[in-house]
């Protein structure tokens, strides 16, 4: 009986471990192995950004050589005609914490020669933690349980429980 109380115990540190994991922020590094780069195609950075899903309080890092900037806006129309308004040179890495509430879309590009148009931009839309939308795990996260597999161990840890009760 000892033996049973333990494996429950175990199944309930594994799987709030699990749950944490899934709720955690994930920083995403922008372009993966490319980084923040005049990209090979002008589809690039979008095609990205719009395999991912970017919550509340995730972290975007953009990392560089070269002469590049990060400009994000709000606005669409500045995006589109890859304004040149005064723009400051951070320099890399720099880490953005996505922030909801601040503003819910978020635009970005690089305003160096004529890299904007050349496709070095992305949009995002930042959702609430507590969307309906399920965060996909970034390969660099922790695993995160789909609400099936969530039911599956807590329906096995209360069936363990209640044979060795």
């Amino acid at each position: 009986m000892a033996s049973g109380m333990g494996l429950c115990c175990c199944f309930i540190v594994v799987v709030m471990a699990l749950l944490k994991g899934a709720t955690a922020a994930q920083t995403y590094e922008v372009g993966d192995s490319l980084g923040w780069e005049v990209p090979p195609n002008s589809s690039y950075y979008t095609e990205w950004a719009s395999n991912k899903t970017f919550y509340d309080g995730d972290k975007l890092s953009f990392n560089w050589t070269g002469s590049h900037t990060v400009r994000y806006i709000t606005t669409a129309a500045e995006y589109d005609n890859c304004s040149k308004n005064p723009s400051i040179d951070i320099g890399s890495p720099f880490v953005l914490t996505l922030n909801r509430s601040e503003q819910p879309l978020y635009f970005f590009y690089c305003t160096v020669n004529d890299h904007c148009k050349r496709g070095q931009k992305f949009s995002i839309n930042v959702l609430k933690l507590n969307s309906t939308v399920a965060a996909p795990p970034s390969p660099s996260s922790a695993l995160s349980l789909p609400i099936d597999a969530f039911v599956a161990v807590l329906s096995t840890m209360v069936t363990l429980v209640l044979i060795y009760i």
